[in-house]
């Protein structure tokens, strides 16, 4: 473990110099990836230089119990040679998960994806639920959301609502929610006060930049029509909303939620490079999850992941056995619980990979 961090205090003597350079900090791009590492790798030196001198502790307490000279100097040894073992563990469990290599999608902001699925009216309600759900959360954690594209349902909620989430690490929380979510409760359209089970399909696709994606216009078809729903004097009127089809792939993206054309047409292009994006990545994660059997982040958008039950207040964590009695802060935003969890099952799966023991 040692060795392994004097590999990274290296790296981050080399980051330290390069984010002072002129040429770096005129390339923005460049100088703000490498201070975002500069950061990463900032926390697991500061926590190695702790753990350094622990064990320089330890090795001088036993020095000093193995002299024997100094009665009163080896009682202070053997008490410190004490508090230094038990603090020991800890801190090394700790630094193994810090030096689990990051997913380099975890930064990226996100394109969040809510459609109904089976349930009808009631499934609509419960997307437009999650919606208020990650809104909540993603404010708590700081994070801008900004609605692309919106179906209302009938009864409310929304048959599908596209939004972006912008902010710090985003891709890396939000990720694990990617799946089937069923909620069961007694629908408000319901006389016998039978309940019912409904699901949600939700999308997480980490944003695509213009380097990961090279996306030739000549492919895409843009469809220029009128909005639909409801909305100001100009929305039904007015050929603003944009619709793009890529024709390689058949990947299809659409915006009309801004009034004007340009702009819907820069959101749906954004929407479909991470379609893009996410379709490639959806392969990858596939065959990692294949090749260690995760069941965390699987990348099969089909699979139930969670469920919600009102009658018993109760939401439960399909992939890792989590059960909380807790549904209204939950619905309120409080997801942190559940994700870090999933987090921590995550990089439990990645140690076992490399070979690391728990």
């Amino acid at each position: 473990m040692i060795e392994r961090l004097h590999i990274v205090k290296q790296r981050f003597d080399e980051v330290s110099d390069l984010i002072i350079q002129p040429d770096i900090i005129a390339d923005q791009k460049r100088y703000v990836k490498l201070n975002k590492e500069y950061k990463d790798l900032k926390t697991i030196v500061d926590k190695g230089e702790i753990y350094e001198r622990l064990l320089n502790n330890i090795n001088e307490a036993k020095e000093i119990i193995a002299d024997g000279s100094d009665l009163e100097m080896v009682e202070m040894a053997q008490m410190e040679l004490e508090e230094a073992n038990e603090k020991l563990p800890g801190l090394e469990e700790e630094i193994k998960y810090m030096l689990i290599p990051k997913d380099p999608e975890d930064a990226k902001n996100v394109m969040m994806e809510i459609r109904a699925g089976t349930g009808g009216d009631e499934a609509s309600i419960f997307a437009g639920d999650l919606y208020r759900m990650y809104s909540k959360f993603c404010s708590d954690k700081g994070w801008k959301t900004e609605v692309v594209d919106l179906n209302e349902g009938t009864s409310g909620g929304f048959k599908e609502i596209i939004f972006s989430v912008s902010g710090e690490d985003v891709y890396g929380d939000l990720k694990f929610e990617a799946g089937v979510h069923r909620v069961q409760r007694v629908p408000q359209t319901e006389t016998q006060g039978r309940v019912h089970t409904s699901a949600a399909t939700v999308m997480v696709l980490p944003e695509a930049e213009e380097f990961d994606v090279e996306l030739d216009m000549k492919d895409v078809k843009i469809i220029r029509t009128t909005s639909t729903g409801p909305g100001g004097q100009s929305v039904n009127t007015t050929y603003s909303a944009i619709q793009l089809k890529h024709i390689p792939t058949g990947i299809e993206a659409k915006c009309q939620d801004e009034k004007s054309q340009h702009k819907n047409l820069e959101k749906a292009i954004k929407v479909l490079r991470s379609r893009l994006y996410e379709a490639e990545l959806a392969k990858k994660q596939a065959e990692d999850a294949a090749r260690r059997k995760s069941m965390v982040s699987s990348g099969d958008r089909s699979a139930k992941i969670r469920t919600y039950n009102y009658p018993q207040g109760r939401v439960t964590e399909h992939r890792i056995g989590l059960t909380l009695y807790d549904l209204g802060k939950i619905m309120d935003g409080d997801i942190h619980k559940i994700i870090e969890e999933l987090k921590l099952a995550e990089n439990a799966e990645k140690l076992k990979e490399s070979g690391e023991v728990l």
